[in-house]
């Protein structure tokens, strides 16, 4: 039996595809991965500096971000990086502008950007405390 090339070359793209759809699947990459609450927003700030225990959280509105103290007073702002999450510890080169109930932070590490979260009322408490880093 003679197979035209072009279904073989479509039969071989397909399970290439598939593959790795397969694989994609299999590692867990991609998703909408977000913050759902204050215990998640806990357990990304340790995987980004183990024993950090924040006392106060605020959490966008859509959960791509989140800002969070610690009882030393360290804060920390957390950021969708792809499907994980990045987070810094802020400094006092950190800056930050607040419109109206959004806050955007920058941070001294160029790599990281800004970060822009929705956090409603709480946006002014957030910025004027961060005035005082």
């Amino acid at each position: 039996m003679d197979i035209p090339p072009t279904l073989l070359q479509f039969a071989g793209s397909l399970a290439a595809i598939l593959a790795l759809s397969w694989l994609v699947w299999k590692l867990d990459l991609g998703g909408d991965e977000r913050i759902r609450d204050e215990e998640h927003a806990r357990r990304l700030a340790d995987e980004q500096l183990h024993g950090y225990e924040p006392t106060e959280i605020a959490i966008d509105r859509s959960g791509y971000g989140a800002i969070m103290r610690d009882a030393m007073g360290r804060v920390m702002v957390l950021r969708r990086h792809g499907a994980h999450f990045a987070g810094r510890l802020l400094t006092g080169h950190a800056t930050c502008r607040l419109d109206q109930r959004q806050l955007t932070i920058g941070t001294d590490d160029k790599r990281f950007g800004t970060v822009t979260l929705d956090l409603g009322d709480r946006a002014g408490h957030w910025a004027a405390s961060l005035r005082r880093l």
